[in-house]
């Protein structure tokens, strides 16, 4: 890590924080793997400096990611690379888990969208890539597996502006396809990259380079994979849309590389071009306007909790994005949702769940704070300015139900605990009818997968078994209306009335039909799809 003294501003424009988003198994984590590899973070892709195993990926540090194979939440990732700091969010892909992505995306600037060269664009991919086209922030396309048999790189393009809508320009082009991948020709540097076989992907590519007409790639490559290559070159020369750098930040057109991350062909080129590309953190919106990340006034808001990552200490994370101001080390800070002032004593950057202390941070950076159960997602805090408040980060609506109870009624307060905790989390939301009291939870998910983790985390994490019985409903409404009363409002036979930890009024269905009918019947209710 460089050890050179750089000024506020300096560490401010070196920094670059952005999102990876892909369908599940296009490669994501292998791929933030390898920019870690490259950064010096780690030594060997798939195990870190000190005592990982080696079997599974960095950035998957909770034990159920490491037995499924998948990611189940964002990882928070930060090294250097040529001077620039890099913050990188790895975020989960399962579609069960897409709120957590969300999320994530709202403290990025950013985002690297990974497509698997033989599926194309998958259903996920178009879900998530919405969510960046919403928030307009640049998405860069890494198409991955290049060394495997795959869609024609000229399909590929189609495929993204056909499917996702947005204009394409390939930074490079792949030389050789279906497991004949020996390496791209660079668009912007004018050169052929070949790669090196490598031991695997385990540690950095070696390339070969130089002008496409030297004969010696015809000598490398043959005379007909040349030939093919100088043509397809030409052919996109001619026919394909313009580099525009200003289309690129706006979300309007997505810079495409080809690439394999497995054996690192084409990840350095990736990772440099990004770095020259993107732009370091921007203004954000709050309620007084838009906050100059270069500004005085340290303030971040808060887009994830994660409770246990430390098993041993159970302790409680709020992560934090700052947004400008220097941070520092113990400095005392406003809490502007709950109006009181906060030490935060002890603040920690990530690889994985490897942590380190650190003095001080700035805009960009996304640093882990001891949460004693006083955050909440969305929160915002600040060093002086007591009024400020960051865009709220809206709750999305459950689409699967089920009552939960604990087996063993002895262990009611752990139980208690870890709903709660999770809860806060932002992985589970908690309803419970009116006037039933806390004897019966309601929870909903937005993913079915998510029952699995709840009831994995809560008997690993809390001790507690438990039972959950599947509720019939598919949809929620929460209710905006003056004076609300549920012994006066009319509903459908198979509606519910819950309530959320506000005791604010909320609509479970179980179709659409019945959304319909309770809304022509209480013409004074307003019911809402999200929640903020």
């Amino acid at each position: 890590m460089s050890k050179e003294n750089f000024s506020f501003i300096e560490e401010v424009r070196r920094r670059r924080t952005f999102a990876i988003i892909s369908h599940p198994d296009a490669g994501k984590t292998t791929l933030t793997e390898k920019f870690l590899l490259y950064g010096g973070a780690i030594r060997e892709a798939g195990s870190v400096k000190s005592r990982r195993s080696n079997k599974h990926a960095v950035s998957d540090w909770m034990e159920i990611e490491k037995k499924r194979g998948i990611s189940v939440t964002s990882s928070v990732l930060q090294f250097n690379y040529n001077n620039f700091c890099i913050n990188i969010l790895d975020t989960p892909g399962h579609q069960d888990f897409s709120e957590d992505t969300y999320r994530t995306l709202m403290a990025a600037d950013s985002a690297v969208m990974v497509i698997d060269c033989a599926k194309g664009v998958e259903p996920q991919t178009k879900k998530l890539f919405h969510v960046c086209k919403m928030r307009g922030i640049p998405i860069f396309t890494f198409i991955n597996k290049m060394d495997r048999a795959g869609k024609d790189p000229f399909d590929l393009m189609d495929d993204i502006e056909n499917v996702l809508g947005i204009r394409s320009y390939p930074m490079n082009w792949p030389i050789g396809t279906d497991g004949n991948f020996k390496g791209v020709f660079n668009r912007q540097k004018k050169q052929i990259e070949l790669f090196d076989g490598g031991n695997h992907g385990q540690s950095v590519a070696k390339t070969i380079t130089g002008d496409i007409t030297d004969e010696k790639f015809t000598e490398l490559l043959g005379e007909d994979l040349h030939e093919e290559i100088q043509g397809q070159i030409e052919l996109l020369d001619i026919a394909g849309d313009n580099f525009e750098l200003d289309q690129i930040l706006n979300g309007e057109l997505t810079p495409v590389f080809f690439g394999s991350a497995l054996t690192n062909f084409g990840v350095e080129p990736f990772l440099e071009s990004f770095l020259e590309i993107t732009m370091p953190p921007k203004p954000r919106k709050s309620n007084l306007g838009d906050i100059d990340p270069e500004s005085d006034n340290f303030s971040g808001f808060i887009f994830k909790i994660q409770a246990n990552m430390d098993p041993s200490h159970r302790d409680r994370i709020a992560f934090l994005r700052i947004c400008s101001g220097k941070f520092e080390k113990g400095m005392m800070v406003n809490h502007v949702q709950k109006n009181k002032k906060v030490r935060l004593a002890q603040p920690q950057q990530f690889l994985a769940q490897d942590r380190v202390i650190v003095d001080s941070a700035y805009p960009g950076d996304i640093i882990g704070i001891h949460d004693p159960g006083i955050f909440k997602i969305g929160d915002t805090l600040c060093q002086d300015q007591s009024k400020l408040q960051y865009e709220g980060i809206p709750q999305f609506a459950p689409e699967h139900f089920a009552k939960i109870t604990t087996k063993n009624s002895l262990k009611r307060k752990q139980f208690l605990k870890g709903i709660n905790q999770l809860s806060e989390e932002g992985a589970i939301q908690v309803y419970k009818r009116p006037n039933i009291g806390m004897e019966e939870l309601i929870i909903g998910v937005v993913g079915a997968l998510q029952f699995e983790v709840l009831e994995y985390r809560l008997k690993n994490e809390y001790g507690v078994d438990i039972i959950i019985e599947k509720l019939p409903f598919r949809y929620i409404r929460w209710v905006d209306m003056d004076n609300f009363d549920p012994n006066t409002f009319s509903l459908t036979m198979d509606t519910m009335i819950v309530e959320n930890e506000n005791k604010d009024p909320v609509l479970l269905f179980q179709n659409e039909w019945s959304i319909r009918h309770v809304a022509e019947r209480n013409k004074d209710a307003v019911l809402k799809e999200v929640s903020l």
